[in-house]
């Protein structure tokens, strides 16, 4: 089983009001993978939720108490140093968000709901939404809008460095009338190129190149700097063996087979090397068998299997190198 799967196994074993308070802990994104992942783990053998079990214990055995309640220990020492104006900026961006009931609110809503919340909004304060928001659900955002629209969004998040208080204010404002919350929103470092190629990531691929001809007949070089950063099938190449391993041990045997269906045999090859000899083995019979799919059945697999390795990236099991990701030192 898989960390989500595990987790998953966890949480049905303690009882629904246990399991209950502990989801409410957690954001929107980790509630659904959690629940998906109860949805799928049957045929649990006694000793399976008995091994889970215990390897929650061991961990929790290896804890301390140190971290319980920093979020206040935080809050409490910067306000200190800082003073309460100053510190208001830090504590929501250390804390992912801190006050921001409103904009939170909106990555509990679906995407084309948002859309339709926001699509009146003057564009620079959609592009403030769509930095703040997960870069795949952003990307289900813009596809909402007309294709002329998409461009525009991308160009303006790219070009977003810093918000300015007053924007904020309007940003807070709207958001007070619409969602009927509260907020002190204060000013924010979100947005910039970076945050454009992410949520590109995640749009289908020939609305992607829409956008990116759209947005290169604007700003050639802003474009190519976009591009640059975006983290494509083929850029697993350059992962190294080990994070190679931890990505395909959370993709599904289907995914993987559509999803290579349209690789070059050289990146086929390094997903071999990665994969016990069986299961290379199988995996070579059942794409040669396969006949003809959709390229659009692909390209989602492909999609799929990066935005695994992206969130692993961002948990910080592994580094997918390359212009996507950090320099390493």
């Amino acid at each position: 089983m898989d960390p989500t799967q595990k987790a998953a196994v966890f949480l049905m074993s303690i009882g629904e009001e246990s399991a209950s308070e502990v989801l409410k802990h957690m954001g929107p994104k980790e509630v659904q993978r959690i629940g998906i992942a109860m949805t799928t783990v049957k045929d649990l053998t006694k000793e399976m939720v008995n091994a889970v079990i215990g390897e929650f214990m061991t961990t929790v055995n290896k804890q301390t108490s140190l971290g319980v309640g920093v979020d206040d220990y935080v809050r409490n020492i910067l306000h200190s140093a800082l003073g309460e104006d100053k510190a208001a900026g830090v504590i929501d961006r250390i804390l992912l968000g801190g006050n921001s009931q409103g904009l939170e609110s909106l990555k509990w809503m679906q995407p084309k709901s948002v859309a339709e919340l926001i699509s009146n909004e003057h564009p620079q304060i959609i592009a403030i939404i769509l930095s703040y928001l997960e870069s795949d659900m952003a990307a289900e955002i813009v596809t909402e809008f007309p294709e002329k629209v998409r461009s525009d969004l991308l160009l303006r998040i790219a070009t977003l460095e810093s918000v300015q208080p007053a924007a904020m204010k309007e940003l807070n404002e709207t958001l007070e009338k619409q969602l009927k919350g509260g907020s002190n929103i204060q000013s924010s470092s979100i947005g910039g190129v970076k945050a454009a190629a992410d949520i590109l990531n995640f749009i289908e691929t020939s609305a992607e190149a829409a956008i990116m001809e759209k947005v290169k007949e604007v700003d050639e070089d802003l474009g190519q700097e976009i591009q640059d950063l975006m983290f494509v099938f083929e850029n697993l190449m350059g992962v190294d063996d080990r994070a190679m391993q931890t990505i395909l041990r959370e993709v599904s045997t289907d995914s993987l087979l559509l999803a290579m269906k349209a690789a070059d045999d050289e990146l086929k090859e390094k997903i071999y090397a990665n994969m016990s000899k069986r299961a290379a083995e199988m995996l070579r019979d059942d794409l040669e068998a396969k006949g003809p799919v959709k390229l659009s059945e692909v390209e989602t697999a492909q999609k799929e299997i990066l935005s695994i390795a992206r969130r692993l990236a961002d948990e910080g099991q592994i580094s997918l190198g390359g212009s996507a990701d950090e320099e390493l030192v």
